[in-house]
Order: structure tokens, then C-alpha cells, then sequence
């Protein structure tokens, strides 16, 4: 087993062995961190393996890592901060804010329905360049121009990628601001936490360099092999945009590993922190942490309101997520800690939730791209359950 170094309160003592279990079989290939906050405490801050397996580099307390649809959950917030001052409305029209983003028939698609994954936009007909994808405002006028892939109401499906540049543009049109400005002045700079959707030059940090399993990249070779121009694989398709990214979302050094993609800022995938500074954050959203709250119960009321379930419009296997405004809701395909529990995953096995009863939040990031049914976060929000219950 792997030494878990870092700092446990009384009464989580299991939880390392627990995450230490997470590594068995790749103790040379990854690295992990695991953070728990109570009532506006850190109660668990662990890591262990390696920032950098080529270079046996250790990951540490401060490492951070590309945290993948976690950032949904970020975006989520600074969505709910800005219906929160009353700037935003979650039912009203993108169209309203954004009007160019009315072309193509998307004149009736609302805020709510981009945050569900409702906009009928998870990919384009046409391939994306990565250099699409390095420009915002080329991006953005790729978006206005693109038609739904189905009419409004008819359902939702999971919106991978182009998530964040929709929640971003309409964020930019309300408040005039960057996503990478907003995320300092509403969260960061106030938490005194590291994250960045858009890696500054300014900000050095010791990140982790993400690695694949076999099974992951055997997984996304099956997707691409199933996606053709007569019969399109839009889940393929979603995560690698037709070619911006690879479908695994980083080789060894493209995709997320590529600093030009992470200098970029891509709102719907790309945020880095550590998992003490992600989880913080989402303890932040339920109670006051370090003297700020937030989100308040109110806006919390409507967000977290479960929108989107069951099977999505292109089918797939069960069991499914549940969508609130951009948060994910507990749900048989992402359990938290109960009903009361909001946050979002992230590929290769990241997760972060906080749970509004409970008064506390939980992160786990890995540079380690696990399998689909990856079980190493769960194990650990299990055994915090076993705790709950004693």
C-alpha cells in the first residue's frame, strides 16, 4: 500500500485506507488528493502517489490538477451568483442577454436551458479546430451561427465540452467580465483559494501531468470506431469537438496536457486547483467558510431543482445522471451523500459535492484517466456514509 501523507480529523481515520486501496495496482502511475470539509473546517486533507510519474515527482499538499466536468460545478456557482444579485434569470431567454446567440432558431432556448444540457448544442455538424477552440470570440461566433441538433423541449444530452463556453458568454454579456476575471473576484481572491479557468503566466503551480489507464483509452477507441458521417457518434463527437481534442481528452502532451489548451481557459473542462482549494469552495456554497458564504438558500432553492433525468435524447445505457442549473443532483449514476447533495464529476474519476444538511463538502482529484465505472471517489464517499450512520 501507499503511504497517505497529509492530515486527518478524529473520526475519518478510515478514509485513508480507503484511498490508499484507490492506488493498488498503479502505485507508479498516479497520484491522488482527497479533501473533506466540516462546517467550515477541513477535516481531511490527503494525497499521495505522483504529480508526474515520468519523473517520480511526489504529488503534494499545494499540487494541482486539471479538475475536468468539475468545472461545470464551478461554473455552476458563479451562474447562481449572478441570479443570486438578481443579474440573471435562469428562465429567461439566452437571446435576452446574448442576441446574437438567437440565429438559427435558438431564439426561445433559455439560461436553464443551457444549464441542463437542454440548448441542443453538445457538438457541431462540422469539425472544430483546436485553433477554434484557442479564440473565444471564434468559438462564440461558431456558436451563434450553429443550429440545434433538436428542437427546443424535446430533451437533454450531456452538452461535454461547449457547456462552458455557452455558461461563459452569457457570464461575459451580464457582467462584461472574463471567466477567468470572474472566478478570482467572485471566488478565489475572497476564499484566498488557487483556481484558474485559463492558466495565467502569473500563477506558477505545481501541476500534475495526467496519464491514461488502458482500459480509458481502449474505452474512447470503441467510441471513435462507432462514429461515422451516416450515422454520428455525439458523444464522441461531444468530447473531442471532431477534433479539437483527442477523445480521451490528453495524450502526453495534448489535450489538457498542452499548456496552450490550459492557458486557453476552457470553461467547460479546464479549471486547475487542488482538492483542498475545490473543496473548499464548495463548502463555501452550503456554509460559511473562512467568514463568506457564496450562494444562500434561496438561489440554492432553484438550482438544484433536478431538470434533466432519465435517458438523454441520443440513448444510452442507464443508470443516469440528474441536472439541476449546471450542478449535478444525486442520482443513480452519481451518488453523493444524499438528496441534499449538489456538485459535478469530472473524467478519469474526479468528484466534488457539497451537501447542505451535512454542512460539508468533498473533493477528489487524480491524474490518473480511471475506467467509466471507476470506483476509487465512490469508495470514499461511501465510507463517509458508514461514518454518518455510526
Amino acid at each position: 500500500m501507499v503511504d497517505v501523507l497529509g492530515s486527518i480529523s478524529p473520526g475519518f481515520e478510515n478514509l485513508a485506507q480507503t484511498f490508499s486501496k484507490g492506488f493498488e495496482g498503479r502505485e507508479g502511475e498516479m497520484g491522488a488528493a482527497c479533501s473533506v470539509w466540516l462546517d467550515g473546517k477541513e477535516v481531511v486533507n490527503i494525497y499521495s502517489g505522483y504529480a508526474d510519474p515520468r519523473s517520480k515527482k511526489s504529488w503534494g499538499e499545494s499540487t494541482g490538477s486539471v479538475i475536468f466536468s468539475c468545472t461545470k460545478g464551478i461554473m455552476a456557482i458563479l451562474a447562481a451568483h449572478f441570479v443570486q444579485k438578481g443579474d440573471l434569470d435562469y428562465e429567461r431567454p439566452v437571446a435576452y442577454y446574448w442576441p446574437e446567440f438567437g440565429q438559427s432558431g435558438k431564439n426561445n432556448i433559455t439560461v436553464s436551458d443551457v444549464l441542463s444540457h437542454k440548448a441542443g448544442l453538445p457538438a457541431f455538424r462540422n469539425p472544430v479546430s483546436k485553433q477554434e477552440i484557442l479564440c473565444w470570440n471564434s468559438f462564440i461566433s461558431r456558436v451563434e451561427k450553429e443550429s440545434p441538433l433538436w428542437p427546443r423541449g424535446l430533451g437533454y444530452y450531456y452538452h461535454a465540452l461547449t457547456y462552458g463556453w455557452l455558461v461563459g458568454e452569457i457570464l461575459h454579456r451580464v457582467s462584461g467580465g472574463e471567466i477567468r476575471e470572474l472566478l478570482d473576484c467572485i471566488v478565489t481572491l475572497r476564499l484566498g483559494v488557487k483556481a484558474c479557468i485559463g492558466l495565467p503566466e502569473s500563477k506558477k503551480y505545481d501541476l500534475a501531468h495526467i496519464t491514461c489507464s488502458q482500459e480509458y483509452i481502449d474505452f474512447w477507441k470503441k467510441e471513435k470506431e462507432a462514429d461515422s458521417d451516416e450515422a454520428p457518434n455525439w458523444y464522441y463527437r461531444s468530447m473531442t469537438l471532431g477534433g479539437a481534442f483527442p477523445a480521451t481528452l490528453v495524450t502526453d502532451n495534448d489535450g489538457f496536457n498542452d499548456y496552450e489548451i490550459l492557458r486557453a481557459g476552457i470553461p467547460g473542462a479546464g479549471c486547475v486547483t487542488s482538492a483542498s482549494d475545490l473543496a473548499k469552495i464548495f463548502s463555501a456554497t452550503v456554509v460559511e467558510t473562512d467568514g463568506v458564504r457564496l450562494l444562500d438558500d434561496p438561489v440554492l432553492d432553484k438550482a438544484l431543482i433536478p431538470t434533466s433525468v432519465g435517458c438523454p435524447i441520443y440513448p444510452t445505457t442507464g443508470p443516469y445522471p440528474s441536472y439541476g442549473m449546471g450542478f449535478q443532483v444525486d442520482s443513480p449514476a452519481r451518488n453523493f451523500l444524499s438528496v441534499q447533495s449538489f456538485g459535478h464529476d469530472g473524467a478519469g474519476g474526479q468528484v466534488v459535492f457539497a451537501d447542505r444538511k451535512r454542512r460539508m463538502s468533498f473533493s477528489y482529484i487524480t491524474n490518473y484517466m480511471g475506467c467509466v465505472n471507476d470506483q476509487r471517489a465512490s469508495s470514499l464517499i461511501k465510507e463517509i456514509k458508514l461514518l454518518d450512520n455510526k
